[in-house]
């Protein structure tokens, strides 16, 4: 079977410091789960959900009530059959939505692959890898076509995830080039619909920058005047609420301290996670420890925000199985656990703005002014 293949820069936030650290590698999986070697404009109205009630935390909030701790669960790539399989059916078990954001030219199997032309870049070239067989785009529509029957998001990775090295990168690029990636995106899903998908590219209101990359004061207002309405790349210093840029909600990626770690920091990501215990080494009988690390951080993040401002946690990953798959099992046991607890919700990101819509400002603005949820590091 064909795989996919992807491998990202991600940035290693620290606090309160001018620079960031940038992580070379990273690969998401195809329909096999194995990694590979790094090698139409929407219309603007959103079509909603219809067919089921709206859950019960879907209001106003009362005088004096907080708000629900909303967590974000949103996935880089989303081409792995097996893990759409296996996070539906654990989301399924604690009433949980998540954000799958897709990369387009995963529609397109490799002999179309000249049908993509990035920004600046050669038909058919890509810093990762296309949608495999004809068989294997066909199981990912039929995934696809299951999230959003579920109540799941999908949203954009854009296509050929050119960061910083494959030149010219998206941290170079202008809103025509920005404009020109999502033309394409949104051409792929079109032409995948007269294949039988079923998400309407009207849907996609927001998306994750390749390699958390991308000159912000030019990608915000480019999705703004397509009418997208959030964004999901940049990045803070422990976790705070949603703010509006050019119109469009920033839902940032919080650096953190891990305890497993000395309490060093590092984005909530798993490959940022795995570069710190290991500098991203493939040791699978480490896995169970990886996999606690990593848990322990998301506990503690949650709860910090619990008690805190209450700001919706965003837990950035990828359906991999790097390491032995340790950091897809933090994921999934802190979904198991975490989804059904009392004033908690785990929702999209379009769900948590229509939430947000419903509330008055001045009652947001009293949570969003509080300080960021972080890991408090012991005297």
């Amino acid at each position: 079977m064909n795989r996919r293949r992807r491998w990202e820069i991600l940035t290693l936030g620290v606090a309160l410091m001018a620079t960031f650290v940038v992580l070379v590698v990273i690969g998401t999986q195809g329909p096999g789960g194995t990694p590979n070697a790094l090698a139409g404009t929407p219309s603007p109205q959103a079509v909603p959900h219809t067919d089921v009630a709206p859950p019960p935390w879907m209001r106003k909030l009362k005088p004096g009530e907080k708000p629900p701790q909303f967590v974000i669960f949103s996935f880089d790539g989303a081409g792995s059959h097996e893990h759409w399989q296996k996070m539906m059916k654990l989301a399924d078990g604690v009433d949980a939505h998540f954000s799958g954001f897709l990369s387009g030219i995963y529609l397109l199997d490799d002999s179309r692959r000249t049908e993509y032309t990035g920004p600046g870049h050669k038909p058919g070239k890509a810093s990762i890898g296309f949608g495999g067989s004809p068989t294997d785009v066909t199981n990912l529509i039929g995934d696809l076509n299951q999230a959003v029957d579920r109540g799941h998001e999908i949203g954009t990775h854009y296509n050929g995830h050119f960061c910083k090295g494959a030149e010219p990168s998206v941290g170079r690029w202008g809103a025509e080039q920005w404009n020109s990636e999502l033309d394409q995106f949104f051409k792929f899903m079109d032409g995948a619909r007269a294949k039988g998908l079923k998400v309407d590219p009207r849907t996609v209101k927001g998306g994750r920058t390749p390699c958390l990359e991308g000159q912000f004061d030019i990608v915000m207002p480019t999705l703004a005047a397509r009418e997208m309405t959030y964004d999901s790349s940049q990045v803070t210093d422990g976790l705070g609420w949603p703010t509006l840029q050019s119109g469009v909600w920033e839902f940032a990626m919080p650096t953190v301290r891990v305890p497993g770690a000395n309490y060093r920091k590092t984005i909530m990501m798993d490959y940022n996670f795995w570069f710190l215990m290991n500098k991203a080494k493939d040791e699978p009988a480490r896995a169970q420890e990886f996999a606690k690390i990593t848990q322990d951080t998301y506990d503690g993040l949650y709860q910090a925000a619990f008690a805190g401002n209450r700001a919706p946690m965003v837990v950035g990953n990828h359906f991999n199985s790097w390491s032995g798959g340790g950091f897809m099992t933090a994921v999934e046991n802190f979904m198991g656990s975490t989804c059904a607890k009392p004033e908690t919700a785990c929702a999209t990101y379009t769900e948590v703005i229509n939430w947000m819509k419903l509330q008055d400002p001045a009652v947001l603005d009293t949570f969003r002014k509080m300080p960021n949820a972080q890991i408090e590091q012991p005297a």
